[in-house]
């Protein structure tokens, strides 16, 4: 198993963020300066194109350290971030621009469901392998619950297989428009943690009835859809619960 390597550390207003390293995988730790030890560890993923320290994202996890004490983790998706992208990823990126730029719709579509399949084939063990190592820490421990918290797009693309496959994560918020596959459906019906949606109503590329299904597939008893006008880079996050987190993870 791969250990935690520190590589910086910053302190700003209350909060401690440290890069990190996981074998080659590039992440970072947001936690309270003071704080009891063993707090819920809180993974969060970040959008297609975008990094582990995208500003949304960085501050929900500086807003989880604050409020309500958590540690909060994330790391660079393959391919994106610090990461180096593999002939693969570049073409990919250059077919994705050209199918844009054209108005191929149906190209984007497999473009798109292709390449979130195989990122996700990636990047889920890679966040178990982060799991591992993190709880090896004493400040967190094994027994620090552990909770998916604000995966969007492409970090739900990841997040629900991970999160499928993963028993030590006791609830998960998911969101974003992104294209809908069978294997996202069946691994949905696994999921039966508690389940916070957010939905981007007016999403442009991705028709809403298969997020609407997709949301229906999850085989959790306590599950919430949260829909707000918003295109498919627009996830607002109003009307949340916004301790729906701290009440599963103690």
């Amino acid at each position: 198993m791969h250990s935690v390597r520190f590589t910086a550390q910053t302190t700003t207003d209350g909060v401690v963020e440290r890069d990190f390293v996981v074998g080659d995988v590039p992440g970072v730790l947001w936690s309270p300066a003071s704080g009891p030890a063993h707090a819920p560890l809180v993974l969060m993923g970040h959008g297609g194109g975008q990094h582990k320290k995208t500003p949304a994202l960085a501050a929900r996890a500086r807003h989880a350290a604050t409020t309500h004490g958590f540690t909060v983790v994330a790391i660079d998706a393959p391919g994106h971030g610090d990461r180096p992208r593999t002939a693969d990823d570049e073409r990919v990126r250059a077919d994705f621009r050209q199918a844009h730029e054209t108005g191929d719709t149906a190209r984007f579509k497999d473009i798109s469901l292709r390449y979130g399949i195989a990122l996700a084939e990636r990047a889920v063990p890679e966040w178990r392998a982060t799991i591992d190592a993190l709880q090896a820490l004493p400040e967190i421990g094994p027994d620090a619950p552990v909770g998916y918290g604000g995966g969007i797009t492409l970090g739900t693309a990841i997040g629900i297989p991970l999160t499928a496959t993963e028993p030590r994560i006791r609830a998960a918020i998911f969101g974003g428009g992104f294209f809908v596959h069978d294997g996202q459906l069946a691994a949905a019906r696994r999921i039966t943690v508690p389940v916070q949606f957010l939905l981007p109503w007016d999403d442009e590329h991705v028709d809403r009835r298969s997020t609407l299904a997709l949301f229906d597939a999850f085989g959790s008893t306590e599950k919430t859809l949260h829909a707000n006008p918003g295109d498919h880079r627009s996830i607002r996050w109003v009307g949340v619960d916004d301790g729906f987190l701290a009440r599963h993870l103690g």
